[in-house]
């Protein structure tokens, strides 16, 4: 069966000053989405910081759109509030957080997950998120700041699963409606993006190659330049009243609908 070979025609709203005077964290952001998010919030007049565990990447790709980048490993929770202090200097002044950083390691089935596999992603993808997200926002409480905390979730998160990656996913969705409630007085918002398949070195597609995906609803996987506009918008003060919400960019794919 030839296998259809798929572009994408997709819009981009022109860069403006959509995030003039926001000082931005985008962890993971070396590459693919953390780094198109990155791009995007430069070029919307941000400050931007990205971090993650490979300093040669994180130059290259700071030096590539313009931004600062500090060295982070989320799965050293002791680091965490020196990380948070360090960048807020370096920013002078960060009052966003995008809690990009994830891996998934895609074990081939139920009876693939060992408790190493389970624990890493549990580590990265929730315990990390969780912490540096109390270490920030307890950074803005104490400086009375208001603030904007983004988690990049997974369509995953709005289905079952039966590994890891998927239960760490929901957890961030119930996380990010708790928190919304927690702050809202405070002024800090908590949202999340939830991405379809997506191109990236995690899911092995690029963005310059066949775009082709029978299992998405658009039967392409998603740039991660589009899921970038999603993440500016709800940064944005035009978002003000959106908080505790998790928006998923897959085109309904993981709607029920009683027609299935």
């Amino acid at each position: 069966v030839p296998v259809k070979n798929v572009t994408a025609d997709i819009s981009y709203l022109q860069p403006g000053t959509r995030l003039s005077e926001k000082k931005i964290i985008v962890t993971g952001g070396g590459k693919g989405l953390g780094a198109a998010m990155a791009a995007k919030f430069v070029s919307e007049g941000a400050s931007v910081l990205i971090s993650g565990r490979n300093e040669k990447i994180l130059k290259e790709t700071a030096d590539n759109i313009g931004c600062k980048y500090l060295v982070l490993d989320m799965q050293d929770t002791s680091a965490f509030d020196r990380f948070i202090s360090d960048a807020d200097a370096l920013l002078d002044g960060v009052d966003c957080l995008v809690n990009n950083a994830g891996i998934s390691l895609h074990e081939p089935t139920f009876f693939d997950v060992t408790p190493a596999t389970f624990d890493a992603q549990i580590a990265t993808n929730l315990r990390g998120g969780f912490f540096l997200t109390q270490s920030f926002t307890k950074m803005l409480v104490q400086k009375i700041r208001k603030g904007n905390v983004l988690f990049v979730s997974s369509e995953t998160g709005e289905t079952v699963d039966i590994r890891p990656y998927g239960f760490t996913k929901a957890a961030v969705n119930s996380m990010v409606q708790g928190l919304a409630c927690l702050f809202v007085k405070d002024g800090i918002r908590v949202n999340a993006v939830a991405p379809g398949i997506t191109a990236s070195d995690m899911t092995g597609f690029k963005s310059d190659g066949n775009l082709f995906l029978a299992s998405n609803a658009t039967e392409r996987v998603y740039l991660p330049e589009e899921v970038a506009e999603t993440a500016c918008f709800l940064l944005s003060d035009v978002s003000s009243c959106i908080s505790g919400q998790v928006i998923v960019c897959n085109n309904g794919k993981t709607i029920n609908p009683r027609w299935k």
